[in-house]
């Protein structure tokens, strides 16, 4: 099966007035469209860097970032937005909800964004927040949600767009061990029901266990953990 999500050794090295410091030496990684991927990796080794390159928040010094086949590594900025728009979900940490809208609006927003009637946007957020047991709190602001309710209705969000990639960043680290074992199994399977590509990093190993595969970095590369 063709990757969804595909780095082929990525190089990138920041520079400051010390010198060069290379962090990543010829990454490569492929994930697979319904597969989720763990990566599991010290701090300062590149983790935020390479989930930032794989969502074209940053671009590399050399090597290929492909989304669906697509080199996108080297777009231009307008070309790298319209990609994270379309084909890229994120799931952070903490929620980033928009206060002042509910739960739907969250959900629907992006979508407007991306082009998508406001009647029909809310169709989709209504049925995503269904699929989470989220349908009765979908008028509710983000105030009113607990912080499981919250995730859940970021990780609805990102897959707003029907995404081909979801990349997340310790999306359960705010939770409670029971709340992020619980939204952690409804991430996984909307990952499954969605057929997203999902990368993943944690520093919980009982919920990498419950990926399909996990990675790590070293010296600059991404191997099997």
């Amino acid at each position: 099966m063709n990757s969804a999500l595909e780095l082929r050794q990525v190089i990138r090295t920041f520079r400051s007035a010390a010198g060069a410091l290379p962090v990543l030496r010829g990454a490569d990684l492929a994930v697979a469209p319904g597969e989720i991927v763990g990566l599991m990796a010290p701090s300062g080794s590149g983790k935020s860097t390479l989930l930032h390159l794989a969502g074209l928040l940053e671009k590399p010094d050399g090597g290929q970032v492909l989304i669906a086949g697509e080199d996108c590594g080297r777009l231009d900025d307008r070309g790298r937005t319209a990609i994270r728009r379309d084909r890229i979900g994120f799931v952070y940490q903490f929620h980033h909800l928009l206060p002042e809208f509910s739960a739907l609006e969250n959900v629907v927003l992006p979508q407007m964004i991306g082009g998508v009637g406001r009647k029909a946007a809310g169709v989709r957020a209504m049925a995503l927040l269904d699929g989470f047991g989220l349908a009765p709190r979908a008028n509710h602001t983000p105030g009113r949600l607990s912080g499981g309710e919250q995730q859940r209705v970021a990780i609805a969000r990102a897959l707003a767009n029907a995404p081909r990639v979801l990349l997340a960043d310790e999306p359960t680290g705010n939770l409670d061990v029971a709340t992020a074992d619980l939204v952690f199994g409804e991430l996984l399977r909307m990952v499954r029901e969605t057929g997203v590509a999902a990368l993943v990093a944690t520093h919980n190993p009982e919920l990498a266990g419950r990926m399909d595969r996990v990675v790590t970095l070293r010296d600059g590369k991404v191997v099997a953990a």
